[in-house]
């Protein structure tokens, strides 16, 4: 489960090397994204 400040290593292409979790959406009150969901 992924939380909002999560630290995470990047695996695609885009150049980027760490990711940082600032926002799960799909919810006001949604505290943790799994797989698939859509992260900001």
């Amino acid at each position: 489960m992924i939380q909002m400040q999560t630290q995470l290593l990047a695996a695609d292409n885009s150049g980027a090397k760490r990711l940082q979790c600032i926002k799960v959406l799909g919810g006001t009150r949604r505290r943790y994204a799994t797989l698939g969901d859509v992260i900001i």
